[in-house]
């Protein structure tokens, strides 16, 4: 029997195919899970349709997440299709692209709006909107970076919008948890998405990380879907409330630089 089989899950924020969102698809699909997919705009329906189409998935609706409206019809349309949902993974993070090329000093009241708006208030947002989908309990996660911890250049504002949503995982995971749900976080080495893409110097981050971490390389898109597989199933039913780290150990490290050039 697949870990999964039986399972229904909801995955917001599927882009491409080298989305984070499209690697947990695969993983949840893998292991037997009923999958929706939803894209966040217009432009993008071309390119997550065929994915869909690939591993048979009937559920693809577009979603804007600063709009109540559509996060309720969403889910509407998901009540009708699934029934009940086990699982909801929030794969969504926006800043404007000019707010993560300057100082964090000149952030914009409109930039940080956008970015706090989108990037960490959606996840409460959809969580309030699954919970009647939810009455057996669940799983929950969504995508963090460690510039929610420590100085990232250029990660700016975003870092901001990271950090609160790493709360607001902790702060979600107790009020839910009596009611058998759990909610977690996955904070991801850097990986080439289109999120990724807007950020100055990302290139130059890639490589950076890919000479210091423990590991001496970069983590992958399956990676990250395995460990969400990991976090939506029963094996991890006694986690919650917690930043799963799979970014090859760079966390780890106070002075990240190869120990072979300190000699």
């Amino acid at each position: 029997m697949k870990l999964l089989e039986g399972k229904k899950a909801l995955v917001f924020g599927v882009a491409n195919k080298r989305s984070i969102a499209w690697g947990i698809t695969r993983a949840l699909h893998a292991q037997g899970a009923e999958v929706g997919l939803s894209y966040g705009l217009d432009q993008l329906e071309k390119r997550v349709r065929p994915l869909a189409d690939e591993l048979g998935i009937q559920f693809v609706e577009k979603c804007d997440v600063t709009s109540d409206a559509e996060i309720e019809a969403v889910f509407a349309k998901a009540a009708d299709h699934f029934g009940t949902i086990d699982i909801l993974v929030h794969s969504i993070a926006f800043a404007p692209k000019e707010e993560l090329e300057g100082r964090y000093v000149d952030t914009t009241r409109e930039g940080f709006r956008i970015a706090l708006d989108i990037s960490a208030y959606s996840l409460v947002a959809l969580t309030r909107a699954a919970l009647p989908l939810m009455p057996n309990g669940g799983s929950i996660i969504t995508m963090s970076y460690y510039g929610a911890e420590k100085v990232v250049p250029h990660y700016n504002v975003m870092a901001i919008a990271k950090a609160a949503l790493e709360a607001s995982v902790r702060y979600l995971a107790a009020e839910l948890g009596p009611q058998n749900i759990r909610v977690n976080a996955i904070s991801a080495g850097p990986i080439k998405t289109l999120a990724a893409a807007g950020v100055y110097g990302f290139r130059k981050m890639l490589s950076y990380s890919e000479e210091r971490t423990p590991l001496r390389r970069n983590v992958t898109q399956e990676e990250v879907g395995t460990t969400a597989l990991w976090l939506c199933s029963d094996w991890s039913s006694g986690v919650t409330g917690e930043v799963i780290y799979v970014d090859a150990g760079y966390h780890i490290l106070g002075m990240p630089e190869p120990p072979e050039k300190w000699e």
